[in-house]
């Protein structure tokens, strides 16, 4: 997908980091980025989420008012936009906090803002593949689950389920080829854009949170199962009621 498809897409960034913030602005509207919103607290980020309904957000850990991830949370009630988390905190723990509360990926303090912009093409590629995805499928349907792609909705037996973006990307790819394996190289190539090494811990905490979800027994799935040695599928052979 060339560049040119994805600088029409908005971007918010929330740090209190102003020369930071001006610094991405820059760097972002040299690559044909114009639509873009800064806000320097959390609550001022959750207003501009809201009210301009971006395409991904880039979203500082330490605010002023509020922590990042609690931001991230009320986020998630409005949108499903692609959250990339920007923290000083390097520990593994804090990285697998933010995926787990509705983040889609995590860069660590002191950055560079080349690696920044990437990794804001590589979500947005991702989310844009999954919109002209759902073009073509109206819905995708197993057991008692309905996915509807274009509307960025999952229903379990009628009841809404809410998915983060990323969650619900990887939810589609799996259930879009059925009984297919698929190894956590290829998952994080077509679900992530990026080289599976040190995703490791990225896969697996989407893999339990979709379980959680969707499996009437996480820890047993009926749905989404490890093949060891090779990667993961969704079963439905043999499943259908």
């Amino acid at each position: 997908m060339s560049l040119t498809g994805l600088t029409n897409k908005r971007i918010l960034l929330v740090d209190d980091e102003v020369d930071l913030l001006n610094l991405l602005e820059t760097v972002l509207r040299k690559d044909g980025f114009q639509m873009i919103d800064k806000a320097t607290t959390g609550q001022e980020g959750i207003d501009l989420c809201e009210k301009k309904n971006p395409d991904i957000i880039i979203l500082d850990i330490m605010l002023p008012d509020m922590e990042g991830y609690e931001v991230c949370q009320r986020m998630r009630k409005i949108t499903f936009a692609p959250i990339i988390f920007l923290s000083a905190k390097s520990d593994e723990i804090d990285k697998l906090l933010g995926l787990g509360i509705g983040g889609d990926d995590y860069v660590t303090k002191p950055f560079s803002t080349k690696e920044v912009v990437f990794r804001i093409k590589a979500q947005l590629r991702r989310n844009t593949y999954l919109e002209q995805r759902s073009v073509e499928d109206d819905k995708i349907e197993f057991g008692d689950m309905v996915i509807f792609p274009n509307k960025g909705e999952v229903r379990k037996k009628d009841q809404p389920i809410p998915f983060t973006a990323k969650e619900l990307q990887l939810l589609i790819f799996l259930a879009s080829h059925p009984n297919q394996i698929f190894s956590k190289s290829k998952i994080c190539e077509t679900v992530w854009g990026e080289e599976y090494i040190g995703l490791d811990n990225t896969i697996m905490v989407h893999i339990r949170r979709l379980r959680e979800k969707i499996e009437e027994d996480p820890s047993k799935p009926k749905w989404i199962v490890t093949v060891k040695g090779l990667g993961y599928k969704l079963q439905v052979r043999g499943n259908q009621s």
